[in-house]
């Protein structure tokens, strides 16, 4: 069993522009509170619809989560773009056949929103969004589900990201973590280090070639 599994933003498509201004039009609209990014960053753990439920001080918490999804979905093509490094990634890795997963803290709609407008939803075996789960990353809960669902064994399995956050949540999972900085314009800044650095998608295909050839992969205790 061969099992790759992603985090979503930062990791498979540069969406914080477009977190960033959702967020912002909501706190903007409702509480009437001017957002930078770094504020909404010390914000994030929860789920888009956590984070609005926690620190929205307006009481129409529902038409709030709604402004957010418009949002989002309005300004995700200008804002995110295709990265085509990832294509080619995952269709090498399917057609090689990996099982293939993502572990996100976005809500599931807006990670549909997401998958459907960059076309990448047909790639994956296992979808784990952060209404699935009853605590986030950097708990291990959602890799340990998609596991779980994939019937995957944890020695067979890597799961990559860009945050401290996702290294904490794999190494707790005993999973082998790869950090990435490999999307244009976006090189996240960590302090837990991964057991593999991959600074472009050929990295990871090459690293996997190795794993294949030498059985790397191993039970993490």
């Amino acid at each position: 069993m061969k099992t790759i599994l992603f985090d979503f933003d930062g990791t498979l498509a540069n969406t914080l522009p477009v977190c960033f201004k959702a967020f912002q039009d909501v706190f903007h609209s409702f509480d009437e509170v001017e957002l930078t990014d770094e504020d909404i960053v010390k914000m994030f753990g929860p789920s888009e619809t956590g984070i609005i439920r926690n620190q929205l001080n307006h009481t129409d918490v529902e038409a709030a989560i709604e402004c957010y999804y418009a949002s989002y979905s309005e300004h995700h093509t200008k804002l995110v773009e295709k990265d085509e490094d990832i294509r080619v990634l995952l269709n090498k890795l399917k057609s090689s056949g990996y099982r293939l997963g993502i572990i996100t803290g976005k809500a599931q709609r807006s990670l549909d929103i997401s998958l459907q407008a960059l076309e990448l939803h047909s790639y994956f075996d296992v979808l784990i969004s952060g209404d699935d789960v009853n605590k986030p990353k950097p708990d291990s809960e959602g890799i340990e589900l998609a596991l779980q669902t994939l019937g995957a064994h944890k020695g067979d399995a890597i799961y990559l990201g860009d945050s401290d956050a996702d290294l904490l949540a794999g190494q707790r999972a005993h999973v082998q973590t790869g950090e990435v900085h490999w999307l244009p314009g976006y090189q996240p800044t960590l302090t837990v280090k991964g057991d593999e650095v991959f600074l472009s998608t050929s990295e990871l295909l090459e690293y996997l070639k190795r794993c294949s050839e030498v059985g790397e992969f191993k039970d993490k205790k």
